[in-house]
């Protein structure tokens, strides 16, 4: 799913509902201005790559990944829906995670709106909330 033209400003809160798939290995939630620009990249991996049970995140500028960050709490199952809440300022996205627990990345592209929503992998959208 890829949305091109949404407005999700500093101090909102955008709320993700996702359905993983039964065998899910990965899904991505891509925040900013393009593909070639993304302020947050939200990867919590099942199993993929060398990576077991672990949120990554990132960012790209210039169609160039920046340092990846990896988390190892994981409240995440394979074949269950789940929530998780994103907000933001010029400095970090926060991240409420499905099990109460919060994680935190680093705006660095620096801006205080983005257009830009992108979700990949082995996950469906259930629902999304701008408020």
């Amino acid at each position: 799913m890829k949305v091109t033209d949404m407005a999700f400003k500093e101090g909102q809160e955008f709320k993700i509902r996702v359905k993983c798939q039964d065998d899910c290995c990965y899904f991505a939630i891509d925040i900013g201005h393009d593909p070639e620009n993304i302020a947050l990249h939200f990867n919590p991996r099942f199993d993929y790559g060398s990576d077991c049970n672990t949120i990554v995140c990132n960012s790209k500028s210039g169609d160039c990944w920046g340092d990846e960050q990896r988390d190892t709490n994981f409240p995440f199952c394979r074949g269950e829906e789940c929530k998780f809440y994103i907000n933001f300022n010029m400095e970090r996205f926060y991240i409420k995670l499905p099990d109460g627990s919060m994680m935190d990345f680093p705006n660095r592209l620096g801006d205080v709106k983005y257009k830009y929503f992108h979700v990949s992998g082995d996950a469906r959208i259930v629902g999304i909330k701008i408020k």
